[in-house]
This record gives C-alpha cells, sequence and structure tokens, in this order.
C-alpha cells in the first residue's frame, strides 16, 4: 500500500463515498450508501472515462481501502472502513 503512489482523484473518490447519497444520485434499485456505486457513477462525477475510474478503483481495492460487490452486471464500489481505520491507526503509531 505504502508504493501506491498517493493521487488528488483517489483522495476525492475516497472522499465522496464517506457519503456516497449526498455525492452520488440514487439509482432506481440501488441505494448508494448501501451497495455503493458504480465506476460509471465515479468516472462522472470526476470527468473522466469509465476506463480511468476504473483503474483507480480497482487500485482502492487491491490495497482493501475499498470493497467490491458485483450485482448483476455491475460492480458496486464502497469505503471498507474497518480497513480505513486499522491504516490510520498504523500512521498515527508512527508506522
Amino acid at each position: 500500500m505504502l508504493r501506491t503512489p498517493v493521487s488528488e482523484r483517489r483522495l476525492d473518490i475516497l472522499e465522496w463515498l464517506k457519503d456516497p447519497a449526498a455525492h452520488f444520485p440514487s439509482r432506481r434499485r440501488r441505494d448508494p450508501t448501501e451497495d455503493g456505486v458504480t465506476a460509471d457513477a465515479v468516472a462522472a462525477k470526476l470527468g473522466v472515462r469509465r476506463k480511468v475510474a476504473d483503474t483507480h478503483l480497482e487500485l482502492l481495492t487491491d490495497i482493501g481501502l475499498l470493497r467490491a460487490k458485483r450485482i448483476r452486471r455491475r460492480t458496486y464500489y464502497r469505503r471498507d472502513e474497518a480497513r480505513i481505520a486499522e491504516v490510520a491507526r498504523m500512521f498515527e503509531k508512527g508506522w
């Protein structure tokens, strides 16, 4: 995780996903707080192509800061609060 370069976009994604309902419109049968948000929604919010958003989301998932959940043909992303808290504790301890 420490080798992952810091990106303003990734920090924005993590911040938006703290309160996804405030930052992403609710989809038909999906609650952004419960289910998460799609790469399409993140791409639209960032103003980039979906492939770029996919790259950021996959990286954040790979390092454990996001959880991905597949529902039908879409993948929904949301924060892994337990992992984020664990990482924050490591940095507070001077790791």
